[in-house]
């Protein structure tokens, strides 16, 4: 299927913009805002309604002056988090609304996950994947699995190499084909929302955070596969060496980030 964009003009420029790449609109009285996944802002002449005629199912209404891409929204709570970090307000009185909308968005993406040509069994997954078999870099790829009301639940892993083992402490033999609350009962479910944008929406995102399913800080970057899947690869912090020959703009950052650290 091709891909929606749109076409207007900002600035005397003329931009052509797939619709995926919109995180959200806002509007001041006859200017909309576009926000574009690369952090452009670009101001048009456009109505929210002209916008919504054209787009709008791709699109949820936060309020009178708002639109935001069902695509971008990571989590619903009480405010809205984007996949790009950012935080939008909505009124408290729109939520169930909201909510419903989402789901019903994820719920269309996750029906036609059912028509794939994914491999068909473990030993499939493990002949596409062999040549990550023996790269000293954890590797998996993982199945989500959703609920009723189409949120991402849990995972399955269909492939693992031993470098991912051995980060785990489990042996693939338990790792493969298992869901992973089933191996780790103190799972902590803040890994899902990545995975599941990723899985559903396309995008490759990066996660740094502790796990305490394995006692480890990590630094995660997952990625669309097959359908309904993602690709994890995943580095043990604590082993990750940086190079010695470091250019002062490295030895800023670092200089930076520990101060955020003792902060």
């Amino acid at each position: 299927m091709e891909e929606k964009t749109i076409t207007f003009i900002s600035k005397r420029n003329t931009y052509t913009i797939p619709i995926s790449k919109i995180l959200y609109l806002t509007m001041k009285k006859q200017d909309a805002f576009i926000h574009v996944a690369d952090g452009r802002v670009l101001k048009t002449r456009m109505t929210l309604n002209e916008f919504s005629e054209k787009y709008g199912e791709d699109f949820i209404r936060l309020n009178r002056g708002c639109l935001v891409s069902a695509m971008a929204i990571y989590s619903v709570d009480k405010t809205i988090m984007l996949s790009n970090g950012e935080v939008l307000s909505y009124s408290s009185y729109h939520k169930k609304e909201i909510l419903s909308k989402f789901r019903s968005k994820q719920q269309m993406i996750i029906e036609r996950l059912a028509d794939n040509d994914n491999p068909s069994d473990n030993e499939a997954y493990y002949e596409h994947y062999k040549c990550f078999d023996n790269i000293p870099i954890a590797f998996a790829d993982i199945e989500m699995v959703f609920n009723e009301e189409s949120q991402a639940v849990d995972w399955i892993f269909r492939y693992g190499n031993e470098a991912l083992a051995d980060l785990e402490n489990c042996p693939l033999e338990q790792l493969i084909g298992n869901t992973f609350s089933s191996i780790f009962s103190n799972m902590d479910k803040k890994w899902l929302r990545s995975y599941e944008h990723s899985a559903l929406y396309g995008e490759t995102l990066e996660i740094i955070d502790y796990s305490p399913e394995i006692d480890k800080s990590l630094r995660i970057i997952c990625f669309p596969t097959f359908k309904g899947h993602c690709g994890c690869m995943l580095f043990d912090i604590s082993r990750t060496k940086l190079s010695g020959d470091k250019t002062a703009g490295e030895n800023a950052i670092l200089m930076y980030l520990q101060k955020m650290i003792n902060l």
